[in-house]
């Protein structure tokens, strides 16, 4: 491995078995992240040659916070780095950092640190969901497990409710028999990710200016305002929709 002064100097320093040691990754998860477009590809100067530098090293940290500690799938993480390329400047970071630190727990709890953990199987025996839809939530990557210290498959709990909402809308009725498959949740969830960074490029240029405790306060209490415009504009397009068939 080079040593600090060498990697001041070589914007690149980094070998493949470098980012191995010093993020504790194997070369076969690197090279899946790169070919998923999680991490860009390194420089390369020969056939099996590739170098890095150290925004490589940094991703490569966060893909790992982000997926074994916060149990974030693969698709969910490369929405969050597709969404910060060309987003955040240098200065707009430091003010998201400055929000989150003011953030209440209704939003920002657990954001740095583990979460509480549920088993998979007791909860699927709780709220009744069939082990097939639970593993094409998986295959689908809308949620992510990880094995416990005693080899049991662990969910987050603040991941729960998605388990939960589609157990419940099964119960209604809109199950497997009349064509509903977990498949559908899809377009929701994509729908939801463009509506997030479309947000985002919006309010981090209008809230630059304003102290972070304040743009913090008023996006905690904005929030529930946003959920239900959008839970009535839900419902004011399916009123206009039955108006229109007479």
């Amino acid at each position: 491995m080079m040593d600090p002064a060498t990697r001041e100097a070589d914007p690149h320093p980094y070998k493949m078995k470098d980012l191995c040691e010093l993020t504790g990754l194997g070369r076969q998860a690197i090279h899946f992240y790169i070919q998923r477009g999680l991490l860009p590809p390194g420089r390369k100067t020969g056939r099996n040659m590739a170098w890095y530098g150290e925004e490589h090293l940094e991703r490569l940290k966060l893909i790992k916070r982000l997926q074994h500690e916060r149990f974030l799938p693969l698709k969910a993480i490369k929405a969050i780095l597709d969404g910060q390329q060309g987003v955040f400047s240098a200065s707009q970071r430091g003010f998201l950092l400055g929000v989150k630190q003011h953030l209440g727990p209704s939003i920002a709890e657990g954001a740095d640190r583990p979460g509480e953990t549920v088993r998979v199987d007791a909860t699927l025996e709780r709220i009744g969901l069939d082990r097939a839809d639970f593993d094409r939530m998986l295959a689908l990557e809308l949620i992510g497990v990880r094995e416990d210290d005693d080899g049991n498959a662990v969910l987050a709990a603040d991941d729960l409710w998605i388990l939960e909402s589609w157990a419940e809308v099964q119960r209604l009725g809109f199950d497997e028999a009349l064509g509903f498959t977990v498949d559908d949740l899809v377009l929701y969830e994509e729908m939801v990710t463009q509506l997030f960074q479309a947000e985002a490029q919006m309010l981090l240029p209008r809230l630059k200016g304003v102290d972070p405790a304040r743009a913090a306060e008023m996006i905690e209490r904005g929030l529930p305002i946003v959920n239900a415009f959008l839970t009535g504009l839900h419902r004011a397009k399916i009123r206009n929709f039955l108006a229109s068939i007479g």
